[in-house]
């Protein structure tokens, strides 16, 4: 009976090994780490960057709080929790990709700018840089999926000739590539958990 026993428990604790391997196989499991780590890598440095576009304390940003804003060019982001739950892998990259190259194109500008009326550009060129490795990562990533990259077209900016002017315009592009970051992070840490590990 003791070898009965032992037998049985030995074929019960198989088949339990056996659903289990089963279970793990069919689901996909979520990697840690996955093709759009790197890209959340370049938005933590472009979030960095960005924070210093300007070089303003907090206390003196609120001075530019009731002016206007001017770069109509710049991409308005909406992220609602809505748009969350709805997000195609296609879909998301391609309008990543469509903004990455606005914001690139405004903070490349915006060196120059900075550069013609003689005040620091590093920030600035240390964005356009992060912004252009993002969007090369976006970029082969849409056509290793078989997805066509976005035609974009170079936004018509204005001529800089004061650096207030350069000074409110950084204001502005620091604000809102605050905000395109950390709706990209959130919009790839979502695709992230949906995607499965790639098998090697």
């Amino acid at each position: 009976m003791k070898f009965f026993h032992d037998t049985t428990s030995f074929l019960l604790y198989l088949v339990i090994l056996a659903e289990l391997f089963v279970h793990s196989s069919s689901r996909p499991t979520p990697c840690p780490y996955s093709v759009f780590e790197p890209m959340i890598h370049q938005l933590d440095k472009i979030i960095t960057s960005s924070k210093k576009l300007h070089g303003l304390p907090e206390a003196e940003l609120v001075t530019f709080m009731d002016i206007e804003h001017k770069l109509d060019s710049l991409p308005v982001i909406k992220h609602t929790a809505a748009h969350l739950n709805s997000l195609k892998v296609n879909e998301s990259l391609s309008q990543l990709y469509v903004y990455v190259e606005s914001f690139r194109l405004h903070t490349k500008w915006l060196k120059t700018a900075q550069v013609n009326v003689s005040v620091p550009f590093q920030a600035a060129e240390g964005a356009s840089n992060h912004l252009e490795q993002l969007s090369d990562l976006t970029k082969k990533f849409l056509e290793k999926i078989g997805e066509q990259v976005p035609q974009t077209a170079s936004p018509s900016l204005p001529v800089v000739s004061t650096a207030f002017e350069a000074l409110r315009f950084s204001v502005e592009i620091s604000d809102r590539l605050q905000v395109f970051c950390h709706w990209s992070k959130r919009i790839l840490r979502q695709l992230q958990r949906r995607s499965p590990c790639p098998k090697h």
